[in-house]
């Protein structure tokens, strides 16, 4: 046992572990220490790499993505190397899902990080999600049962969950749909801002999504609609008005409808320079947030209650996956 392992083993740290989730439109790292159900974050960061640019349209991860993505991973492996990992797991969701030349993205990963990476499906990532922000949300705030929605680059989770009478964690159903913030940005807002014709476009592929994902899980009857990532982060940061993004306030806050209403047709009415010009608004989030508002007003929309964002998410429940391997 090396002189770090040794004082984290001292200091009650089971291990430490490092969880990248590369998505469509950001690729995220979490350095964590766990102990038992404890996990105590060391490292969060998140880079926007676009890796599904043009994939809807293509099928094929573009050469510049690419370029993008491995180079926030050589950034991410210098970082797990300097603070002394133990575990490493890399999971890719909806845009690997759908690139023919995925295996481009595979390789180069595995050559950066020495791990192979893995393209989950649409059931997994709702399951990591749940669990990453169910177990990190004060009790409180969490009344079962539960449906996590996590809006992400291309794609939509929902699942529907609570916990047995043992107190543990139990997914019910879950469901991936095709309705993520960069695939109705590039497949039909091509406006700045939007007209009317192309805002209708994306209503109509949202509703016939959530058509479907209705009929595999039964969300709209949760106690608690918890929403992860930063669609509605960021919506949520609006609502309340703050000055900055600051992760730790905006965990556990709400938005109702009648907020998330007042939101979406604000951003609709913008152009990117003000969009930008938004204090809480991540600078890659500026070309496709309105996508992701009109997605969520539609979710909310349909279950008629508040969202709650939480800060922790499908990060969180691929480090906790890798504290039990």
């Amino acid at each position: 046992m090396d002189h770090n392992h040794l004082l984290r083993h001292l200091g009650g740290v089971d291990v430490r572990v490092a969880a990248i989730d590369c998505g469509t439109n950001s690729i995220r790292l979490l350095v964590a220490d766990i102990h038992g159900s404890v996990l105590t974050e060391v490292k969060r960061r998140m880079t926007i790499v676009r890796l599904g640019e043009g994939v809807d349209r293509t099928g094929v991860f573009s050469e510049a993505a690419l370029t993008r993505t491995f180079t926030a991973c050589d950034d991410y492996a210098r970082v797990i190397d300097a603070l002394d990992v133990d575990r490493v797991r890399f999971v890719a969701t909806s845009a690997s899902r759908d690139a023919a030349n995925r295996d481009d993205l595979m390789s180069g990963i595995r050559t950066r990080l020495g791990v192979d990476p893995e393209v989950i499906t649409g059931g997994e990532e709702a399951l990591l999600s749940f669990r990453g922000a169910v177990e990190g949300l004060p009790p409180d705030l969490v009344s079962p049962p539960a449906v996590v929605v996590d809006i992400g680059g291309g794609s939509t989770e929902f699942v529907l969950g609570d916990r047995s009478s043992g107190g543990e964690l139990q997914m019910q159903s879950a469901v991936s749909v095709d309705i993520g913030c960069v695939r109705m940005t590039e497949r039909h807002l091509h406006g700045d801002p939007p007209d009317a014709e192309q805002i209708a476009l994306v209503e109509a592929d949202v509703a016939a999504a959530l058509d479907r994902s209705d009929l595999a899980v039964p969300w709209r009857d949760a106690d608690t609609l918890i929403g992860v990532a930063g669609t509605v982060t960021t919506i949520v940061a609006l609502a309340r008005g703050l000055s900055t993004y600051d992760p730790a306030l905006i965990h556990g806050m709400s938005a109702d409808l009648d907020e998330v209403e007042a939101i979406t047709e604000r951003l609709l009415t913008m152009d990117r320079h003000a969009r930008a010009a938004l204090p809480v608004m991540h600078p890659g989030r500026v070309d496709v947030i309105i996508g992701g508002a009109l997605v969520l007003r539609a979710i909310l929309r349909r279950a008629g209650r508040a969202v709650t964002a939480s800060e922790t998410d499908i990060l969180d429940g691929v480090a906790r996956s890798l504290a039990e391997r």
